[in-house]
Parts: structure tokens; sequence; C-alpha cells
């Protein structure tokens, strides 16, 4: 696979993605308190999604993912699946959130605290989103994955938290994950150089411990091997003329 350059008319389409994306976020958080269980958060942003946006939640049956979002919880770094337990004062979850519309998606994902979170918890949420706008500060024409990715590794360990190797973000269009590999470590001068009308997730996932993973028996949910708290934030990205259009901002972003 090789990494497409929308056209106008695609960029058009991402762009109206993007924006439902945003909207399904910023519609579920009065919703994320302590009580509510992760898969009632789901139910409310797939009928939101479906019934609401005319859209359709990509993680659905996606490679077997059996729910419309995901929600991963204090250790989950990512892809956790909705279930019946509820949210808890002092949690941490992170909900991503994927709409296809008119055949393109739209990919974000945001923290929420449930409560009153640890200073630990506030600050590795506080660092990862701190890492996103770094990455997204420096995608311009001409710019190469390599440098952002470590620039985002730098911020990050030079705050004392790890970065996740296994995990990463990625083009995305038509298809749900395309090229180019978006890695949050790396070499600078190295990677992948950048042009106009490309489209990509910038998603830097990090762990108060150490960097390391596993994969649960569902095959989906991964967690810190040390049980350490993660925190993850996602947009989807334009490379502009001159720069970078956030496709997936929020109204408080702005």
């Amino acid at each position: 696979m090789t990494t497409t350059i929308k056209t106008p008319t695609e960029i058009e389409k991402m762009r109206i993605a993007g924006r439902l994306a945003a909207d399904v976020l910023e519609m579920i958080g009065p919703h994320v308190q302590a009580g509510v269980t992760t898969d009632e958060l789901n139910t409310l942003c797939h009928n939101y999604i479906v019934n609401e946006q005319q859209a359709i939640p990509a993680p659905l049956n996606y490679r077997g993912f059996p729910k419309s979002i995901c929600t991963s919880v204090n250790h989950v770094i990512c892809h956790g699946i909705p279930g019946k337990k509820a949210l808890k004062d002092g949690d941490i979850i992170n909900i991503d959130v994927t709409v296809i519309k008119d055949e393109y998606h739209g990919d974000t994902s945001k923290m929420f605290f449930i409560g009153k979170p640890s200073i630990q918890a506030k600050n590795v949420v506080k660092i990862a989103r701190e890492c996103l706008f770094i990455g997204i500060d420096m995608v311009k024409p001409g710019a190469r994955l390599g440098d952002i990715g470590h620039a985002i590794q730098v911020h990050a360990e030079n705050n004392r938290c790890s970065v996740v190797r296994e995990y990463c973000g990625h083009g995305i269009g038509r298809v749900f994950h395309e090229d180019p590999q978006v890695l949050h470590y790396g070499t600078p001068n190295t990677g992948e150089i950048l042009e106009e009308g490309m489209t990509f997730t910038i998603e830097p996932m990090l762990n108060v411990g150490k960097q390391h993973t596993r994969l649960l028996p569902d095959n989906w949910t991964v967690v810190t091997k040390d049980h350490s708290l993660s925190a993850q934030w996602e947009h989807t990205l334009l490379v502009t003329a001159d720069g970078v259009d956030i496709l997936t901002l929020r109204n408080e972003e702005r």
C-alpha cells in the first residue's frame, strides 16, 4: 500500500467525517461520569452515529471488533471493548471514535476524568495531550515523520512517561488504516516526507510506567504490562499547502 494524496473532493468528505467524529465526543462528554458503564456509553454513541448522523461506526465488526467505540480505562492502552463494568471516581478513560460518512473516515479520541483523578493520572493525560499537539504543530509539506515521532518521544521521556511502540498513528481516508504508519518515537531526519493532501492520524499512547504492552485473551484489549496508567489523544490531520488542518477539532479546542 502506498500513501494516497487526497483530491479536493475527497478532502471535503474527510472534513465532514472528521466533524462528525468530533461531534460524537462532544455529545458523549456529559454522560461520562461515575456509575455509567462503558457499554452504556457505547450504546449512546452508536445510536447517535447511526440515527442522528446517518453514518456508520467504523469499529463495529472491523476485523471482528464487537462494539461501535473503543473505551480504554486506566491501565488499558487502547482497543478496550465496552462492557458491563461501571466507571468510578478517580478513573481515567479514553474514548476513541471513528465515523464513516459517504465512504470516508474521521478518527479521533479524547481522555476524560471521572471525579477527582490522582496527580499521576492528571499528569500523564496532560503530557499525552501536549505530545499530540507538539506533533501536530510540526505537520507541513516537507516535514518528516521521523522528526515528528522524535519530538513526541523526547517530550514524553523528559516528563518521565514512556511511549508505546507497538501501536501508532496511520494514514486514513476511504480506508480506515492506510499508509503511512505514524510512529510516536523516532530518529530525526528519517521517515516519509509529508506532502500537501495527505491525511493521517497522530495518536500518542503514553504510560506512567514502562512502555511494554500485553494483549488480553479477547485479542483486542491492550494493557500496560506493569499495570501502570496510560493515556492517549488522537486527531485526524490534513497536510495543507502551508501547514496542517485538524479535521477532528472539537469546539472546546477552537
